[in-house]
């Protein structure tokens, strides 16, 4: 496609290649190489280049209005890889205001905010076979670990660079058994503690951790092992600091126009889904990274602010967002139909993952916030409580088949005084182990792709800290290096029985034969039983099958179980003692 056509394209909404006409890139021009710099500044009189190539203040470079609306270029020589540079803009009003490349690849690293040159033509990759793999997310165990890069680890007191990452987390996911690590945004972004949610450079990799090349490695790494990489978007709302994005070219361009839409909850500025310039920016956005990175699938932040009004649903439906997601989705399946469009999304707005074509926004997964906040609730109220409200735990398979679904325990469930996973269970130290068990045996057990924040594996107690790393120290305790050995067993298994992620949205799979009288639950998936007692006393039932083989039990002691069930065949049945806080899991021969 040539650059007329793709210019076209994004004025007019349809572009999911934008950055191959906007930003700085490396090239030849009369035998001179160099930087060719494009922007899209419709509003201003002029722009200018300036940068470490200009010794920024004494040299600028004026750039040439092009037939393009709105698009400003120039050429300019001896621009090498790693040159910093801004776009210098006067305003209609006469004003002149400074603004990183909305389209860099790179920029400095905080506090510093200007773009810098990079070629990414030069990235290099070896991950053919897993590329040429199937749908890694179709019918198959997708258990995600889902971390934040500045803090899982620290190298004294700097963060793990993509390098150190490389070396370190992709044997650590291998030995716990997640199939696909989910990186919380790595878009470049000021301020640390927004964990990359407030985005200054939709297109650049934050310099925080290395540079481009590094983390290329380390996704490439992660397929050679067979770890998929899943990146968080967010396509709702973007930093306002001067810099960036805000008032662009002195007037709102990426932004509403009115106050009251532009301004978000959190103090930064809702991006125009109504304007088609801003919609192939996004969408070409979401290409960008699984193109360019290998990218395998995007988990896209805070839909509910698309869907209406601010989040409010009182608000009213904004029909531009709602055409946009439609628009990213179709256009995302038609030319990555390998990546997985996942939606963090709260509302009970219908057709969250039916496709396009039928109605529906297009995701492939939407999370389950209901499930994660009903099951939590659940486990955090007394077992005298929390057996008269059984409708908890029933209750999501009452909607699971309207929606492709993940349940989540994210690290939005492990901050701002909520408490950790661990944290939240009732009772005294040793009982909350044994319910961290049972609610994680319960959770790889139900329908649903599953989703663990770092930390959540090694049952930690303190709450999220982006200047901390985990609290690596607590393995050295037995109760949680026995939990951290449990939950590599529930991936373990998981991965090793179908029954637990093949067609696990036809109805037929599943059903419910105990509904939680004296806090006990079973239910059936294929030729598997779940039991789960959720009381502080031992409970016994049966099921009616004979020759069933226990394949896990949270009591077990190798786990840090008390005690472990028994299951014996008395006249021809099958009949189980549950521990108190137990789950046990079974397979019908």
């Amino acid at each position: 496609m040539d650059d007329e056509m793709r210019m076209a394209q994004y004025h007019a909404g349809q572009c999911i290649d934008a950055w191959k006409l906007f930003g700085a890139h490396r090239c030849r021009m009369n035998n001179c190489e160099g930087v060719g710099f494009a922007v899209y500044a419709p509003h201003a009189r002029n722009v200018f280049v300036i940068g470490s190539f200009t010794n920024w203040e004494d040299h600028p470079i004026r750039m040439i209005r092009t037939g393009f609306t709105g698009v400003w270029q120039v050429f300019v020589p001896n621009v090498y890889e790693w040159d910093s540079y801004k776009y210098r803009i006067e305003t209609n009003r006469g004003d002149w205001i400074d603004k990183a490349d909305p389209f860099a690849f790179y920029a400095e690293t905080r506090p510093e905010t200007a773009s810098k040159v990079v070629d990414l033509r030069r990235l290099t990759w070896s991950d053919e076979i897993w590329q040429s793999r199937p749908s890694s997310f179709d019918n198959r165990p997708v258990s995600i670990y889902e971390v934040y890069a500045g803090g899982w680890k620290k190298n004294g007191n700097n963060p793990y660079t993509y390098a150190m990452l490389e070396k370190n987390l992709i044997p650590y996911v291998r030995k716990m058994g997640f199939t696909h690590i989910e990186l919380m945004p790595l878009q470049e972004h000021p301020f640390d503690g927004s964990w990359g949610y407030q985005v200054s450079g939709c297109y650049a990799l934050t310099s925080r951790y290395g540079n481009p090349y590094e983390f290329a490695s380390f996704v490439n790494a992660c397929h050679r092992q067979g770890i998929g990489v899943i990146l968080d978007m967010v396509p709702v709302h973007f930093c306002a600091d001067a810099f960036g994005l805000a008032r662009f070219d002195g007037e709102a361009l990426y932004e509403y126009s009115r106050p009251e839409d532009a301004w978000s909850e959190w103090g930064t500025l809702n991006f125009d889904l109504g304007r088609e310039e801003v919609r192939s920016f996004l969408m070409s956005a979401c290409a960008f990274w699984c193109e360019t990175y290998h990218i395998d699938g995007l988990r896209l932040d805070a839909i509910s602010n698309i869907i209406y009004w601010g989040g409010n649903k009182d608000r009213g439906i904004n029909q531009g967002g709602i055409d946009f997601i439609k628009r990213l989705n179709y256009y995302m399946h038609q030319y990555y139909p390998k990546v997985w469009m996942c939606a963090e999304d709260s509302t009970a707005y219908p057709g969250v993952t039916t496709s396009v074509q039928n109605g529906g926004l297009g995701f492939d997964g939407k999370w389950d916030l209901g499930w994660m906040h009903d099951t939590l609730d659940y486990f955090s109220t007394s077992p005298e409580v929390r057996i008269t409200h059984p409708q908890s735990l029933l209750f999501s398979m009452q909607y699971f088949y309207r929606e492709h679904f993940v349940l989540p325990l994210s690290h939005d469930e492990n901050v701002h005084g909520k408490h950790t996973v661990m944290g939240k269970m009732y009772g005294r130290y040793d009982d909350r182990f044994a319910q961290l068990r049972a609610l994680y045996g319960y959770m790889f057990a139900h329908p649903g792709k599953k989703l663990n924040f770092m930390g959540n594996e090694i049952a930690m107690f303190r709450e999220f800290d982006e200047s901390r790393a985990l609290d690596w120290n607590l393995l050295d305790y037995p109760s949680h290096a026995s939990f951290q050995k449990y939950f590599a067993r529930l991936n373990e298994l998981y991965q090793q029985e179908s029954a637990l992620f093949v067609h696990e949205d036809d109805p037929v799979l599943f059903h419910w034969f105990l509904k939680g009288k004296h806090g006990v639950f079973g239910f059936v998936r294929g030729n598997l039983v779940c039991l789960l007692n959720t009381s502080d006393q031992k409970q016994e039932t049966e099921i009616p099958d004979t020759g069933a083989e226990v394949l896990l039990d949270s009591e077990a002691k190798e786990y840090g179980g008390r005690n472990n069930c028994q299951v014996y065949i008395k006249d021809k049945v099958t009949n189980i003692v549950l521990m108190p806080y137990a789950c046990l899991w079974l397979r019908q021969k």
